[in-house]
């Protein structure tokens, strides 16, 4: 799924210098103020205990390097600051992601979390591009996280698998519900129609 997402992307040459702006603030209006809220959300939804040592050492790495310090800084010199519109853009998406991480589903969470690491770090250099098309030198934020993230990642798979162990996902239970979910706030990002959820 992370792979169709990353080959769908545009070729940010052939975009607008504003589509690239807008991709760049739409983007940082998802992450900077909730990405670490999601990841809290699905630690307290977690029961197995290495599982939610995983998830601090990833909130760790976030809080005491902060990444959304980073981000800010890239959006900034990207000339990319998210506005009124570009919030908005991504609220109705945002707004059922926020709801489906309150449930507080243990593994359909790490699910979500682990999908989103791995399309965070396949999608740095698509985002550093549209960075440098609009002048921009400053890449720490996408060169740390399209390194970290593989890590992130490949721990936040493992710690499904702990999960559902003690903590198993009931058989009516959609796994991917939460990742579809973040689909959609991608493509809000990509501004993209949404997708209905399948039953």
């Amino acid at each position: 799924m992370i792979d169709d997402l990353i080959t769908q992307l545009p070729n940010p040459e052939r975009l607008t210098d504003e589509e690239r702006r807008g991709v760049i603030a739409r983007y940082t209006a998802v992450l900077e103020g909730n990405f670490i809220y999601w990841m809290t959300a699905t630690y307290l939804a977690t029961h197995s205990e290495e599982a939610r040592l995983i998830l601090i050492d990833n909130l760790m790495e976030e809080v005491r390097d902060s990444h959304p310090v980073m981000l800010r800084r890239f959006t900034m010199a990207a000339n990319a600051f998210p506005s009124s519109e570009d919030v908005l853009a991504v609220h109705d998406s945002m707004t059922k992601m926020r709801l489906f991480l309150g449930r507080l589903q243990g593994v359909q969470s790490l699910v979500t979390m682990a999908f989103f690491e791995g399309f965070i770090q396949k999608y740095m250099p698509f985002l550093a591009a549209l960075a440098a098309a609009r002048g921009s030198k400053e890449m720490e934020y996408t060169d740390v996280h399209g390194v970290c993230d593989i890590a992130h990642s490949e721990g936040l798979f493992r710690a499904v698998l702990l999960e559902n162990s003690i903590n198993p996902i009931g058989a009516e239970a959609n796994l991917f519900e939460g990742v579809e979910l973040l689909c959609n706030v991608i493509d809000s990002v990509m501004q993209k129609p949404a997708k209905t959820l399948a039953a």
